[in-house]
């Protein structure tokens, strides 16, 4: 069973990660739900709710798109029709049909599409499909809302005789109007409508001559309304049969309210599936806002994210065009914990809570911003220590606070939990804190729990470097710049850089001088040696990315040369059979030399013309027909041929030889570099290093190799010799 606490929640701020979500839903209660997000309970519930969210991002890619969702909610309707004999309005049944109409379309589809949307199908499943509701709705009520006339007798027959009346009071008040006009009794507007009454204008001086009701008169007093009374006696009819209408419609969504009032419990479930719908059309667009996918789920206990990016953080940067660094974190069996070091402000707290939030967001049946590539599990707890958390309330103070989350966590920590600790045992005394953070640490290593912490203790660096499962990394920080990279660096612990950011802030240098000899000397050497090192990291960095470019311009170089070596080749062909054609030419020479010579000696015409003629016909049976033209192109064409040829083949041999004395001298400076044996007190540095220390015992091809202020245990394929030990 998976439990995350609300403090984890708020700590790694998803309730804010679920205002950004409401905000994507169309329907009220979408918003309401999103706004209540938590972790799935358990494993079949987050796999089940990842598969509709992605389901949902890939209808962008079919022809068929899923149907519209939104509705008006009908929580009101829903509580009228658990009290007897209430009437439902005319607009609250409408809301319902359209939310029944809206499901059954819902069904429709996923029904139609159900192996392209098999778990959104599945959901669609838990209701029940009927069209009683809509065809009850649609007997009574139109489509401009208002009752339909046949939706009964009485009603039909009541608005007939309304319909009626009404010509009746028109007919008779034109009577009325034409007949006082012509006695001129009436004002030039002649008319006017009082209380959406139509009356008479009559003049102030004519009033007593009109016979009716006064309704009213103008702001001067010149002009009395007056309504008719044979229009009156009209009207009072209408007012009645209105009456009439009134009860009758009435009645009848009274029996529409009964027949609707048995399918309740339904219309609560058609209401549920929607707004679940709605959530999980939020996540899709919410996904679509940040480019976040859905990762590989494994069974293995390991956290692979590779490009992983705070959400909250992306989409803040990306509103003000700014960038986000992306992060590489990996735990797995053989490194459950990872202890980050280094400078504040550098990027620490901001990793630490991107790990937790993306899990939890995944945990919701969330998509989140990684790479397709990242790798992750489920953890049945998200311990989390973050922020100084002072209790004012029940006066505690920060060390106090976190000592009960401690105990908190050694309670509850196991081999299924990930806890995230930042600035892991603040609060008290460096060496005692530091002492018991160690201790901390070393029972939730035992109990096989998976973490991330952030810490400036050098004990606790140690501890990762000496435990196998544990490992230290550094936020990369320019220690030329004093700018941070935000860039995690796994396999290293980070300097704090303490009194280069406080000269950098413009602390005196004598100030600074005066602090280093109140601290113990070895401290700082171990703490400039962890920063000599991410400075040699950084530059090892850089010569990578060159080393990089340089192997991609070599490839490009090489793919250029393999082509102009098949051009080359071609154009060799066409040589070869240039040359074919010279020899031929030369040996058709010499026979032609031969007949000659023969008939210089023995003056015989007839034999001389009967070989001349065989040995044209034997070459004319060689050859094709071929005109003057095209003899002439060919000829041009191996000429070409022959000059291009002669040239490449210069160029190749000069680049065959500039390669041959590259490679050779790369074999010569790793031939130099390599070194196939180590004794004890050889002193040697890992590649690419200038950190160099001493061998002080060789176990099963690993070295322990002591810097002076801490001993290190290497691959010996890893190292190179500086110096031999002296005998």
């Amino acid at each position: 069973m998976i439990k995350i606490t609300d403090k984890t929640l708020k700590d790694l701020e998803f309730p804010v990660v679920c205002g950004q979500l409401s905000q994507y839903c169309v329907t009220d209660l979408g918003k309401e739900k999103a706004l209540k997000l938590r972790p799935f309970p358990t494993e079949k519930e987050i796999r089940f709710s990842l598969a509709q969210t992605q389901e949902y991002k890939s209808s962008a890619l079919q022809e068929s798109t899923i149907p519209n969702h939104g509705f008006d909610p009908i929580t009101e309707e829903i509580k009228l029709l658990n009290i007897k004999n209430t009437i439902l309005e005319i607009n609250g049944i409408r809301r319902i049909g359209f939310i029944a109409q809206t499901v059954n379309t819902h069904k429709r589809f996923f029904k139609k599409y159900q192996e392209i949307y098999p778990k959104l199908y599945e959901t669609s499943e838990t209701v029940e499909f009927t069209t009683f509701i809509n065809d009850a709705i649609d007997k009574i009520i139109n489509r401009f809302g208002e009752v339909k006339d046949d939706a009964s007798p009485l009603l039909q027959q009541t608005r007939r005789a309304i319909n009626r009346v009404r010509g009746k009071i028109n007919s008779s008040f034109s009577i009325e109007l034409s007949k006082y006009n012509s006695f001129g009794y009436l004002d030039e507007i002649k008319e006017s409508v009082v209380e959406n009454v139509r009356v008479l204008a009559v003049s102030a001086m004519h009033r007593r001559k009109v016979k009716g009701s006064i309704l009213g008169n103008s702001k001067t007093g010149r002009i009395v309304y007056i309504q008719p009374e044979v229009t009156l006696q009209h009207s009072r009819e209408l007012n009645n049969l209105q009456y009439e209408e009134h009860e009758e419609v009435k009645r009848i969504l009274k029996t529409l309210t009964e027949e609707i009032r048995p399918y309740r419990e339904l219309l609560i479930d058609y209401q549920t599936y929607l707004s679940a719908i709605d959530v999980v059309s939020a996540k899709t667009k919410y996904a679509e806002s940040m480019q976040a996918i859905l990762p590989k789920i494994t069974k293995k206990r390991e956290l692979q994210l590779k490009d992983a990016y705070h959400p909250l953080l992306y989409l803040t940067n990306k509103n003000s065009n700014k960038e986000t660094f992306p992060q590489d974190i990996n735990l797995q069996p053989d490194n459950r914990i990872i202890v980050i070091s280094g400078p504040n402000a550098g990027g620490k707290s901001i990793t630490l809570k991107t790990v937790g939030l993306l899990q939890i967001m995944l945990q919701s049946g969330m998509l989140i911003p990684v790479h397709e590539y990242s790798r992750m599990c489920f953890f049945d707890k998200i311990l989390t220590d973050i922020g100084d958390n002072q209790s004012i309330e029940n006066h505690l103070s920060t060390y106090s606070y976190r000592l009960k989350n401690m105990k908190y966590f050694l309670r509850k920590v196991d081999d299924k939990s990930l806890f995230l600790i930042d600035e892991f045992g603040t609060g008290s005394d460096p060496e005692l804190g530091g002492a018991l953070a160690e201790t901390f640490l070393e029972v939730f290593y035992e109990k096989n729990a998976y973490g991330i912490i952030t810490t400036h203790y050098a004990n606790l660096k140690k501890m990762a470097n000496e435990t196998e499962g544990i490992s230290n990394a550094n936020m990369l920080f320019d220690a030329r710049t004093l700018e941070p990279k935000f860039k995690l660096h796994l396999g290293e612990a980070g300097s704090s850089f303490t009194f280069e950011v406080a000269q950098k802030n413009g602390i005196p240098y004598s100030l600074i001088n005066r602090s280093k000899k109140k601290v113990e000397r070895g401290k700082i050497r171990f703490d400039k040696s962890i920063a000599k090192l991410q400075q040699e990291r950084s530059k090892l960095n850089k010569t990578t990315t060159a080393l990089k470019k340089k192997e991609e311009k070599a490839t490009e170089e090489k793919e250029k040369l393999e082509e102009t070596n098949q051009r080359i080749q071609q154009k060799l062909e066409g040589f070869q059979e240039l040359y074919d054609s010279n020899q031929r030419m030369i040996h058709l020479g010499e026979k032609i030399d031969s007949l000659a010579e023969n008939f210089f000696n023995n003056k015989n015409k007839k034999n001389l013309i009967g070989e001349f003629l065989k040995l044209i016909a034997i070459e004319n049976s060689k050859r094709k027909k071929v005109n003057k033209k095209q003899k002439k192109q060919q000829e041009q064409q191996k000429k070409q041929l022959e000059k291009e040829a002669q040239k490449e083949v210069v160029e190749i041999r000069k680049k065959k030889k500039e390669e041959k004395k590259k490679e050779k001298a790369i074999e010569k400076e790793a031939a130099a570099k390599k070194v196939t044996s180590f004794k004890v007190n050889d002193r040697v540095r890992l590649e690419d290093s200038r950190a160099v220390g001493s061998i002080d015992k060789i176990e099963k091809k690993k070295a322990f190799v002591n810097y002076g202020m801490f001993t290190t245990e290497v691959d010996m394929s890893k190292l190179e010799l500086v110096e031999r030990a002296k005998k």
